[in-house]
């Protein structure tokens, strides 16, 4: 996991529609960064549902979300489109972004060893500083726990 203080790493990688985004056009908000391990599994849905119930009070906040996973644009515009999710969902199926964030990692399942997405949540200030690093987060909590951190 990166390091409160750093500057956070830059991006360019497509949301659920193919637009590209870069982390320096979100400079002068602050940006809830969140990844997740995969679109319409349970944990992440609850994850991304929480966020969107919550999403009015983060535009109050001046905050934008925006979820990254190694799922495809494809995969994450049903996922945008099943659950009604307002906000940004990046993939990276080249783990460039999610490589760089430190959250690519060894994670054992039912006995079984592979690599993956540890689900961390990152709140990054408006001049693109880590102000707070969450690993290991509880996809359900995750949500309320960012907005008390604004």
């Amino acid at each position: 996991m990166l390091e409160v203080g750093m500057r956070a790493p830059g991006f360019e990688l497509p949301d659920q529609n193919g637009e590209m985004h870069t982390l320096e056009e979100y400079r002068g908000k602050k940006v809830i960064l969140y990844f997740y391990p995969k679109d319409n599994t349970a944990g992440c849905t609850k994850q991304a549902c929480g966020f969107k119930e919550l999403y009015p009070q983060f535009l109050e906040k001046d905050a934008v979300v925006i979820g990254v996973s190694r799922d495809s644009a494809a995969s994450h515009k049903k996922f945008e489109e099943k659950y009604g999710l307002p906000f940004t969902l990046l993939s990276d199926t080249e783990l460039t972004c999610i490589k760089a964030y430190d959250v690519w990692k060894e994670k054992k399942t039912a006995g079984k060893v592979s690599m993956g997405v540890v689900r961390t949540t990152y709140l990054i200030n408006e001049e693109g500083i880590i102000e707070k690093a969450f690993g290991a987060v509880k996809a359900a909590d995750n949500p309320a726990q960012m907005l008390g951190e604004l």
